[in-house]
């Protein structure tokens, strides 16, 4: 472990054991990463339960996080509704991924602004291309 983890292991201990809260702890592999095992990790670990997350089925939730996301986009001549009509499709593409869908959204509102259309469609959603750990899962899905 190298000295950063240790401080974060030791400072996760910590307030374990000192703060009367319910924690949430999230990321990639954690449970077999070394914040959670050897001479540190073991007692951390021994106070947590894991919590394993899955992809977002396409459900009421979904639509709404569609939703509200193109609420929150900033585009001058952007339809509403726009990108609601088109979830599934959003679904399917990004892999049912939160961070897949941000980076989608994302990448085509910077793509509207440069492109001076100030709007997000179908067809400009595919011209994002999605994130690494997206294409890991469907090697096909890159564009």
């Amino acid at each position: 472990m190298t000295r950063h983890g240790a401080e974060a292991s030791d400072t996760l201990k910590h307030f374990s054991e000192r703060i009367p809260a319910t924690f949430a702890y999230a990321g990639i592999d954690v449970e077999s990463g070394s914040l959670l095992s050897g001479t540190r990790g073991d007692p951390i670990a021994a106070r947590f339960t894991s919590m394993a997350t899955h992809p977002f089925p396409y459900n009421t939730e979904w639509k709404a996080l569609v939703a509200q996301t193109e609420a929150n986009l900033v585009l001058h001549e952007h339809a509403r509704g726009t990108l609601t009509r088109l979830d599934r499709f959003i679904h399917t593409r990004t892999g049912d991924m939160i961070g897949t869908l941000s980076h989608q959204i994302r990448g085509a509102a910077v793509d509207a602004v440069l492109g001076r259309t100030e709007k997000i469609d179908k067809a400009g959603l595919p011209a994002v291309d999605l994130d690494i750990a997206s294409r890991r899962k469907r090697p096909d899905a890159g564009r």
